[in-house]
């Protein structure tokens, strides 16, 4: 409830920063409203994962440049609301844009793109505490960025307490052991995504879990429930230039997970889980997606969502959980106005009374979602592409949605979502991402010129 309480006041601040940012998305859009389609009645926005959809590490996806150039008109304008949504996160907004920009030739705004840690701007709690942030990049950088105003990094951490990082001999002090420097106590650890040296990472962020935020300190498996965790990304596997996929930041937490229990008998706790597939992310994609529109000058609200990804666990299960949401959302909205009360009471449902207990549960889930249920969209479709992680000839989508986890079809969610097969199936499936923007302006009326 605390988490709840938090997010809804983080909310107003959220929504505030999305308005200002999309003052800086006039520049690549202004002039656009004369070539405002004219049939802006079937109004949609796209949301575009990135590797595996879009870009194999740093090569570009062949069907993505040309995709793209039927998403833009002559003068470089975007024709419909577009946002890159990506677990990625050891990087800024402005980084990625611009990155994006090169690859696609076309012009990427910072207010266009959606990284794993994005929505954490709405954890305004923790903005003033001391935080342990892990990853790789400029994760200080992203860290104050975000809100966060006092900030400790690994290295930082290791450098205080010389004696904690020893697995490699190389690193251990030499000669005498330097003194240890005073660090404020931790009072949250923040995994913003894959760091470079797991050893030292998971050691040392056993060792603040394990003190109570102190490192110095000796280890008490009393010290339970742990100072908050909050982890960005839980994609297990990701795909990059080799033709297998590679270890994301999912594998790292599992790792986390797994030491933390085995030597204290207890589960990790998350005060939150963010980034695909989590309802609070694509949720603030769509807020976004809502800003562009109003800058495009369309005056209907944007009635669906396509969410195009190469993931069935991340972008697929994603979409489909946000799809329900907005289901339930609408179906107590036109149910409130039915009985005559007036007003509309926010549900969690999804389905039936269990969904609803288990989507409110779990960290990032419906619960993390604030704003006005007369803008939401009144669908979100999946489209999975054949370029990344799923490829038809490796994999087959369940065709019994309702069987669990067997030995043909291994769970790759994370622990703390519960697994439900039929999330895993797409609205349609396309062989690359130009396919599925050409679908979808087929789906929704639209000439592609």
């Amino acid at each position: 409830m605390q988490r709840v309480m938090s997010l809804r006041t983080g909310w107003p601040l959220l929504r505030s920063r999305c308005e200002g940012a999309a003052k800086h998305f006039d520049s690549y859009i202004s002039g656009s409203k004369s070539h405002v389609h004219s049939q802006i009645s079937s109004s949609f926005g796209l949301l575009f994962d990135i590797d595996g959809v879009l870009v194999r590490g740093r090569t570009p996806i062949p069907a993505a440049k040309q995709c793209f150039r039927n998403l833009v008109d002559s003068s470089g304008k975007y024709k419909v609301p577009v946002v890159f949504v990506t677990n990625a996160g050891n990087c800024m907004r402005q980084t990625k844009a611009e990155h994006l920009s090169h690859l696609l030739e076309v012009e990427v705004s910072p207010d266009q793109v959606v990284l794993s840690h994005s929505p954490l701007r709405m954890f305004t709690q923790f903005h003033k505490m001391c935080v342990l942030v892990s990853g790789q990049g400029p994760v200080e950088e992203v860290a104050h960025n975000l809100g966060f105003q006092n900030v400790v990094t690994i290295d930082k951490l290791r450098e205080a307490y010389p004696v904690l990082d020893v697995v490699d001999h190389n690193r251990r002090p030499k000669g005498s052991i330097p003194p240890t420097k005073a660090l404020p106590p931790i009072d949250a650890v923040i995994l913003f995504g894959e760091p470079i040296r797991w050893e030292t990472n998971l050691q040392l962020i056993t060792d603040v879990l394990l003190t109570n935020g102190n490192p110095g300190s000796t280890w008490s498996s009393a010290q339970y429930p742990h100072i908050p965790v909050l982890a960005c990304n839980m994609d297990l596997l990701w795909m990059a230039e080799a033709k297998n996929p590679r270890f994301g930041h999912g594998m790292f937490v599992v790792c986390l997970e797994s030491l933390y229990k085995k030597i204290t008998g207890h589960e990790l706790k998350y005060e939150a889980l963010i980034g695909k597939p989590s309802v609070v992310t694509y949720n603030y994609a769509e807020l976004l997606i809502r800003q562009q529109a109003e800058k495009l000058g369309w005056t209907t609200p944007v009635k669906r969502l396509y969410a195009i990804g190469d993931n069935p666990m991340a972008d697929i299960y994603g979409a489909n959980l946000y799809n329900h949401y907005l289901q339930a959302s609408h179906g107590a909205k036109g149910k409130k106005a039915k009985s005559g009360r007036g007003g509309v009471v926010r549900t969690h449902s999804l389905t039936e009374a269990d969904n609803s207990e288990r989507l409110s549960a779990e960290p990032g889930g419906a619960s993390a979602v604030f704003g006005s249920e007369e803008e939401l969209p009144e669908k979100c479709h999946s489209i999975l592409v054949c370029t990344g992680v799923y490829s038809r000839d490796q994999e087959e989508l369940l065709s019994d949605t309702t069987q669990t986890v067997t030995e043909q079809q291994i769970f790759h969610g994370h622990r703390d979502f519960h697994f439900d097969p039929s999330l895993t199936q797409p609205s349609f499936v396309v062989q690359d991402v130009k396919e599925a923007v050409e679908m979808v302006f087929q789906q929704e009326g639209w000439p592609l010129e």
